[in-house]
């Protein structure tokens, strides 16, 4: 498996995978994306701002992506953030095709990401997950991630979670 950068040519594939996760995570009572978000434009976005990856197999196919960039949300100012004192990476976005969960793909998106924010100075990683994703929530507690706080969003409630980069 191989991380890249996502490009213009792979939207049509990303937006694949963001498909059948959501019918995939319907299917097991989770609402937590849907026809609204993510839609084309914002991965357009991601794509136009370099700021998506995408898993790869050996056959160049797409199995999951993940967005990193600075940007937080607003709601973001109500937690208590352990770590303030620099820049922060914040993920986005994680999604696997279902096809391919359990393989650990999430995860080496998550490792890829420490990695890359190590490299790029980042004191912190940053994100939120759906309350109801509870595979989501326990693999970001499992991969080290502090809870820090709830925000709440269109969809519900969300826990954010933080995780020093090792310096």
């Amino acid at each position: 498996m191989t991380i890249r950068i996502g490009k213009i040519e792979d939207i049509m594939e990303i937006m694949n995978v963001i498909k059948n996760a959501v019918k995939d995570m319907e299917a097991r009572g989770i609402h937590q994306w849907d026809d609204v978000y993510p839609s084309d434009e914002v991965i357009l976005n991601d794509i136009n701002e370099n700021n998506i990856y995408v898993s790869v197999n050996e056959s160049d196919m797409i199995q999951g992506i993940i967005v990193l960039n600075e940007h937080q949300d607003t709601a973001y100012k109500s937690i208590e953030w352990k770590y303030n004192s620099d820049r922060q990476l914040i993920i986005h976005r994680l999604c696997v095709h279902p096809n391919y969960q359990g393989k650990g793909i999430a995860r080496m998106l998550i490792k890829f990401s420490e990695n890359l924010g190590y490299e790029q100075k980042y004191e912190s990683i940053r994100l939120d997950a759906f309350i109801q994703n509870i595979r989501a929530c326990r693999m970001y507690e499992q991969s080290g991630y502090d809870k820090r706080g709830i925000v709440t969003f269109r969809k519900g409630d969300f826990y954010c979670y933080e995780k020093e980069l090792s310096k």
